[in-house]
């Protein structure tokens, strides 16, 4: 089907009142809806969080008796299973909505398609794909859960231009300037999960917390972070093969805490539980903790988006098991020398066939730094 630009004028405004939900709406996806009649919007809804209304609902109140005849414009299908709200699908039958016109299915390859295929049957016209890469964009963590059973895994790197994270005695700060890591507080507060190795915390010991102020804006855009953002703080997860984290470790403050471990050496787990933090052990066969369990445990308990802030050992070993998702890479002009940490602490290639492929999806300037977005290209 061809799409107007009308239908890609208002299908915008759904993707942008669904970006209102990117810091609050998880484990759920964010999603944006506009009703419109006779070329007029005559409701807009946006789902901010669990448990709440979701966006066709409210997008329906405001359009009221109106929505009678209309269109809905959706950034995603609407659900038809009844879960902490009830159905979309239903109520915009009850509404009397004419056309459903969605950017993308339903990711969960159980349901998918489900919601449209119950409207069409109740005579409601129904189309999807319009926009669908900026509906995918807005969710990769909830669709890589329901599609792979694992969360959207970003590693953040800091790095000088010549690609080093960390002098050779392990001194870090600051590599990056205080514009980048003010946007960095950004991608911190849309993960459900930050990642680092205990390494990390024995040399940095780092708070891993999102720190600023709700409508403060981030440089990147200079947008601010949502109107009424309520911004919570991930769960923080520490790959800690050997328990190694101190007790008075930054990062167990406050609670919120996971350490995945392979074997306590030292019986330290029951003074680590006195701290409230949680303790899973997922060892491999090479007596490490399997990072392959530990994102299978993360999606059964609704993790969409991890964001890993950890040094070349835990990003090598991620890199090398093909863990990676997206590489977000602030680049400081700086020179570190040779005998500098590198990103990534991976075996020796020996030919250029084995090098890791990437694909560049976006690269900008934050103050004096430049920020890259890259995917690894998987063959």
């Amino acid at each position: 089907m061809a799409f107007s630009a009308n239908d890609h004028l208002f299908m915008t405004r759904a993707l942008q009142l669904a970006e209102q939900g990117l810091y609050t709406t998880m484990p759920n996806p964010r999603v944006g809806c506009v009703i419109v009649k006779d070329g007029k919007i005559i409701g807009e809804g946006a789902h901010l969080k669990a448990g709440e209304p979701h966006a066709e609902v409210l997008a329906l109140q405001q359009a009221g008796a109106q929505a009678k005849g209309a269109t809905a414009y959706v950034t995603l299908e609407p659900c038809n299973h009844t879960g902490r709200t009830s159905a979309c699908s239903h109520a915009l039958l009850q509404a009397g909505i004419a056309k459903v016109i969605a950017a993308m299915q339903d990711p969960n390859p159980l349901v998918a398609g489900g919601g449209l295929a119950h409207l069409q049957r109740y005579g409601i016209d129904v189309v999807s794909g319009l926009m669908q890469a900026q509906a995918e964009a807005l969710n990769p963590g909830f669709i890589s859960r329901m599609t792979k059973n694992s969360p959207f895994v970003r590693s953040k790197i800091a790095a000088s231009l010549d690609g080093k994270t960390a002098l050779k005695n392990g001194t870090s700060q600051w590599i990056s300037s205080e514009s980048s890591r003010l946007d960095v507080q950004h991608w911190r507060a849309r993960s459900c999960a930050m990642l680092t190795g205990a390494g990390t915390v024995l040399v940095d010991n780092p708070s891993m917390s999102v720190r600023i102020a709700a409508n403060t804006p981030y440089p990147s855009t200079g947008e601010g972070w949502g109107e009424g953002a309520n911004i919570r703080q991930p769960l923080k997860i520490i790959i800690d093969s050997a328990l190694k984290t101190p007790l008075n470790a930054k990062i167990l403050a406050g609670g919120n805490v996971l350490i995945a471990f392979a074997h306590d050496a030292e019986n330290k787990s029951a003074a680590l539980l006195a701290t409230d933090a949680e303790l899973l052990c997922i060892p491999n066969a090479e007596g490490k903790v399997c990072l392959k369990t530990l994102l299978s445990h993360l999606a059964s308990r609704e993790i969409n988006e991890v964001l890993v802030e950890g040094g070349e050992g835990l990003n090598g070993a991620l890199m090398a098991q093909n863990l990676i998702d997206e590489l977000l890479i602030y680049y400081a002009p700086k020179l570190m020398g040779g005998a500098a940490k590198s990103m990534f602490d991976m075996p020796a290639f020996t030919n250029m066939q084995q090098a890791i492929a990437l694909e560049i999806i976006e690269l900008r300037q934050i103050g004096a730094d430049i920020r890259l977005r890259a995917k690894p290209r998987l063959s």
